[in-house]
């Protein structure tokens, strides 16, 4: 469960630990981008054409929006077994039983939007072997979610709890973003 509101937060040592765990991750980030780029393009060919690559980003943007489905399954299964709920949405805001859920379908989306987004433009101007960069970002998304979700249900420690998993996402989508547009306007 998450913490509860009325448990007093001392704000300065919460960020403090989301700023380490989101230097952690981002450390992590780089060795891993490091390692996918010196060993996928060992084990795998990766496409050239414009048309191949745009293609690979979508194939691989399925593993980052089927954390939404796992997502939107959550929900509904949630609001299925919940009489405060079932009524959906528009019936209220959702009960302690789905809240956790909810909450990681919606962080979930709008991650995933913006990864998916990351990859398309990634692909439009890496090729070859760059584009192990996306393999590796979609394999970070996958664990970042994990740890998020994790931090949710099973960390008493408020947002410190999910901080690593968040940047774990986080970092790879600001990454593909920024080198997107360095490669655009170069």
């Amino acid at each position: 469960m998450t913490q509860p509101s009325h448990v007093p937060v001392d704000l300065h040592q919460e960020e403090r630990a989301i700023r380490r765990a989101g230097t952690l991750s981002l450390l992590l980030c780089a060795l891993c981008f490091g390692l996918g780029y010196s060993t996928l393009p060992l084990l795998f060919e990766f496409p050239t054409e414009l048309v191949n690559r745009l293609a690979f980003a979508l194939q691989a943007s399925v593993f980052v929006l089927l954390w939404v489905l796992i997502g939107v399954m959550m929900v509904s299964t949630g609001r299925r077994k919940s009489i405060e709920d079932v009524g959906g949405s528009a019936s209220g805001p959702p009960s302690s039983n789905i809240a956790v859920s909810v909450a990681f379908l919606q962080n979930t989306l709008e991650q995933g939007v913006l990864a998916v987004g990351a990859y398309l433009a990634l692909a439009t101007r890496l090729s070859g072997p760059w584009l192990s960069l996306i393999v590796t970002a979609v394999v970070l998304f996958g664990v970042g979610r994990l740890l998020f979700l994790r931090g949710y249900r099973h960390d008493q420690r408020g947002a410190k709890g999910r901080a690593f998993g968040m940047t774990l996402t986080m970092w790879p989508t600001l990454a593909g973003y920024l080198l997107a547009i360095a490669l655009i306007l170069l």
